[in-house]
């Protein structure tokens, strides 16, 4: 059947999302539909949420995701459950928190006699090696969303960021990412040119689908706006005068080069014509907040349980099914990515997953609170995920609550804290002396959303 009719039908049978809301999404949910769509995740590393035009920032240009998110609909107030990359990754393509799927951190922590023993070479030492192979087989218990949307005859493409060895392990058919240790595999090997190095392996896949006549699903995880900051020399000329720190200024050009890759991706699917047939999805893996000083992220950013390490726009876009419209108080997850693709999908809601679908508006509705936790960059256990707890949180409307964990080994000792995050979005003044009521309500919510998960 020629494309534009597929097109035509899928439009018909879709068009009931931007009428009937929430009942349809359920109706839809039950019911397999006989043409899926494309689905494309475009996953910035290590920015930013309010690092966007779209998101006021004064400086960053973005007008590729500026006009993605005019077309799409967009939850401002996004969160992940970790502000690591390994662990926040794992939870996008599983919906699962990072307990649930055990990978917290971004390595096990080796043991004292293997960094003694190995020194520099510690990643290719035999031993850590195996450690590091036993942390990568909880991928394999687990069901990705590659592993899902093969049920639906899916083709699936892996590139950028992937920590969890071959492709092949989290259920993609093609990728770039071979994870050989000894080749220097870890967090995406020869994954990590994409984007900075061009779009080619995309472009191949996507023209592969269509001679097979199948859908596709892209994994795009760029290691961008990431560091190495190094743009290219026409942007950071243009943001040298706008700051007088040159590490911000090179983390600045680096958001508009991912900016500039996005743009492109999109131009790849004009030009196979499935633009109108592809659902894109649109998240930050962590927050990032760019030292003056130098091309590391600063206090409060990346790794921490602040806005600036778990906050992040999230996007759903599908021309002509998905009404574009932002939301700017709704709560969101990364964890919505895997339900609200599946519903896309045609498959069946999956009842063991935290998240809900983002097209399911009484759903999206009566959601008043997210939770997450924030682990150590080193697991302390391969098998228990608590072993490396730092702290844990809970939004609820404009209340957020902190709460280090004592029983971890290397858990700071600060107490539980508390911001109204409507009158002070910057976290700086601690209001939990002052509402001890708010506290204690937030730490029961907080320990009953851990306890049922």
């Amino acid at each position: 059947m020629a494309a534009p009719i597929l097109r035509l039908l899928r439009t018909i049978f879709f068009m009931a999302i931007n009428l009937s809301g929430a009942a349809f999404a359920q109706e839809a949910t039950d019911n397999e539909t006989e043409w899926p769509p494309n689905i494309v995740l475009i996953i910035s590393d290590d920015q930013g949420w309010g690092d966007f035009g779209f998101m006021g920032h004064s400086e960053i240009r973005t007008p590729n995701l500026d006009q993605l998110a005019r077309e799409s609909l967009v939850f401002q107030r996004g969160y992940v459950p970790h502000s690591l990359c390994r662990a926040s990754l794992a939870s996008i393509i599983t919906g699962l928190y990072p307990r649930q799927h055990r990978i917290v951190s971004n390595d096990p922590r080796p043991t004292d006699a293997m960094r003694e023993r190995a020194g520099s070479r510690l990643m290719v030492d035999p031993d850590y090696m195996e450690l590091r192979s036993r942390y990568i087989a909880h991928i394999d218990r687990v069901a990705t969303l590659p592993k899902r949307l093969k049920q639906r005859g899916y083709q699936c493409l892996q590139t950028g960021k992937w920590w969890e060895g071959h492709h092949q392990r989290g259920g993609f058919d093609v990728g770039m990412t071979h994870g050989d240790m000894t080749r220097g595999g870890r967090h995406g090997d020869e994954g990590l040119k994409i984007g900075r190095q061009g779009l080619q392996p995309i472009e191949d896949f996507i023209q592969q689908c269509l001679d097979q006549r199948s859908p596709f699903f892209v994994w795009y995880a760029p290691m961008m706006p990431h560091t190495p900051h190094d743009p290219p020399q026409r942007l950071l000329d243009q943001y040298l005068s706008r700051t007088p720190s040159l590490p911000v200024a090179k983390y600045w050009a680096m958001c508009e080069w991912f900016d500039e890759t996005v743009g492109a991706l999109r131009q790849v699917l004009d030009r196979h014509g499935v633009a109108k047939d592809t659902v894109i999805f649109f998240v930050c893996d962590n927050g990032w907040i760019n030292d003056t000083q130098a091309s590391q992220y600063a206090p409060r950013s990346k790794r921490t349980p602040y806005e600036g390490g778990i906050r992040t726009p999230i996007m759903v876009h599908w021309p002509d099914h998905v009404q574009p419209r932002t939301e700017k108080e709704q709560l969101a997850s990364s964890l919505d990515v895997v339900p609200t693709a599946l519903y896309l999908a045609g498959l069946p809601r999956d009842p063991a997953l935290p998240g809900v679908n983002l097209l399911d508006t009484n759903a999206v509705a009566s959601r008043q609170s997210l939770c997450g936790e924030v682990y150590d960059h080193d697991a302390s256990s391969i098998d228990d995920p608590l072993a490396s707890l730092r702290y844990r949180w809970i939004i609820d409307g404009s209340w957020k609550l902190i709460e280090p964990t004592p029983h971890a080994s290397s858990a700071p000792s600060e107490t539980v804290q508390l911001f109204d995050l409507a009158a002070d979005p910057s976290e700086a003044i601690d209001l939990a002396e002052q509402h001890p009521a708010k506290v204690s309500e937030l730490l029961e919510q907080l320990h009953r959303c851990f306890d049922t998960r």
